[in-house]
Order: C-alpha cells, then structure tokens, then sequence
C-alpha cells in the first residue's frame, strides 16, 4: 500500500536578486499577486493536496516570512471590534497550527537538491512533495492534487511538467521519456539539465515534485553537478538508474514563473482579472491603455 504524501519542502533560501532593491528588505516569497503573497499561493495549493506538515527551508533575512504565518492577536482583535468577519476569515487562512510548520536554515547556497536535503531529518522514510512558489500555477484542481491523484495510482517518484519551446529549453530539466508524449502521464527514462543543445523533448520539469525517501538517500550521495550545485535532477535521475519509476505529469492550468519579473506581471494581470471584484474596472484599464497605445504608433 502506498503511503500518502502529508509532508511538503518549501526551498525558500534564495536572496531574490532579480527583484532587488524591493527583496532588500522583503522575502520574495512576500511579495504579493494582488492581495496574497506567492507563499500563500503555495500553501494553499498544498493543503489541496492533503499536506498536514510543511517544512521551510530558509536563511538569513527571512523572519518577515515566518512572522506570516503567525497569529497576529492584535490585528484580529481589532477587526472583531470593527465586526470586519470577512477581514477576520481571510486572516484565518495564513495561519499555521502549532507543529505543522518547521523552519530549517540553509546555510550556504548550494543549489536546489542541497536545499532539499537539509529537511531529510524532518521528512524521515515517507515520500514527500516539494514546491516551489515562484511557479504559480492557474488551475481549476490545484497542480498538486493532481499530483497526488497520479500518484496513488503508479506510486514512485513524480515530477510536474509541461511544453516549452525549443530556444527556452537551455533554462529547463528536461524529460528523456518512453514511448511518445502524448499522454497526460509519461515514463521518464532519463532528464537533463539545462541542455545546451540536443534536448531529448520538449517537456521540461516545474517546481512540483512527488519524491519517495529514496531521492533522499540519493542526495546523501550526492555530488555537485552543474553550477556547482547539489543538483535535485541528478538524485531523481538517480532513481531511473536503480531501475525505479519516475513519470512526469503533464499538468493541466497555466504556469506562471512569478521568479522573473515579466512572469509576476502576467501573473498580476491574469489573477486580477479572474477576480470578480476587480475584473470589470481593471480590465477597462487595459483596454484603455492598450488603445492609447495603438494610436501612439
């Protein structure tokens, strides 16, 4: 019987020198996506999926981030005298029960599977998700629970993927499969990272994982690879190579790589307009400056 997935890694160590000189002072993870910061995102798509225990892997300068997730007594006690119950159910939602939440630090940054392997204490011997919240994903079921409904069915370790076009795959893991890639849930036979060239498909790997404690004992082994960094595609890779099953999952929404600074303003863009208290006025503001753009040309 497989085990379910309840434990999620957040790798949330970088400095976010992209978004300098605003992630000075403010964890990118706090940045907003009109009301909510990416974290936010992120969570809720894991509580989705089931996860009852989320561990952060942090660093220096990241306190704003676990302040977040705290109760803050004052805040609500001044709402309920202002009978702001709507004000007081959104806060509800960022809060963390007491021992769900774990913060690991991250000493050196050392790459994204050396991220993960700091939380190996913590995971133990079950399978775990990771998640990354600079990929906001769109979707009418949350990435990860479909993740985990895929999982339950062919178990091993899972990776979310989706198409890009060949120039951009330098930036991606991508997917050696079997077979062709038509299907919503492929095998994996190999993965490469960032190719140069060559690249063995078009389906490259987004920041949702399903892992199993072998990836772990992987990463205990493991070797810095490209960059100089613990890679997390060499200790997935690794299981293919045992001969244990890796598939990709090709997801279906709308990836948003909100760690760019054109991503988070499509981003901003399309969640405003899905909002219905923002929709018509906003979009009447695209459409304006839109126009007045036409007749500037």
């Amino acid at each position: 019987m497989k085990r379910k997935v309840t434990k999620a890694i957040f790798p949330v160590a970088g400095l976010g020198t992209r978004f300098l000189p605003a992630t000075k002072a403010v964890p990118k993870e706090i940045m907003t996506l009109v009301d909510r910061p990416l974290i936010q995102y992120a969570i809720d798509e894991a509580r989705a999926a089931g996860i009852k225990e989320f561990i952060f892997v942090t660093s220096r300068g990241k306190s704003a981030l676990e302040d977040y997730f705290d109760h803050a007594p004052e805040l609500e006690s001044e709402l309920r005298k202002k009978n702001k119950t709507d004000l007081l159910e959104v806060l509800k939602t960022t809060n963390m029960d007491s021992g769900a939440i774990a913060y690991i630090r991250q000493h050196k940054p050392m790459g994204l599977g050396h991220a993960v392997w700091c939380a190996r204490r913590l995971v133990g011997n079950e399978p775990f998700a990771v998640i990354l919240p600079d990929d906001v994903i769109a979707a009418d079921t949350p990435c990860l629970a479909q993740m985990t409904e895929a999982y339950e069915e062919v178990g091993g370790s899972m990776v979310a993927t989706m198409r890009v076009p060949e120039e951009k795959a330098s930036a991606y893991g991508i997917l050696d499969i079997e077979g062709d890639s038509h299907g919503r849930l492929v095998k994996v036979k190999g993965m490469v990272e960032k190719p140069e060239r060559d690249a063995p498909s078009n389906l490259a790997v987004i920041g949702r994982y399903i892992l199993t404690p072998d990836v772990m004992n992987n990463l205990n082994k493991a070797k810095t690879g490209i960059g100089g960094e613990i890679q997390l595609t060499d200790a997935i890779a690794a299981e293919i190579e045992a001969e244990r099953p890796v598939h990709g999952l090709q997801f279906e929404g709308t990836r948003f790589d909100c760690g760019s600074k054109a991503g988070f303003l499509q981003a901003t863009v399309s969640f405003a307009l899905a909002r219905d208290d923002l929709h018509d006025e906003f979009a009447r503001y695209l459409n304006e400056v839109v126009s007045l753009s036409r007749a500037a040309e």
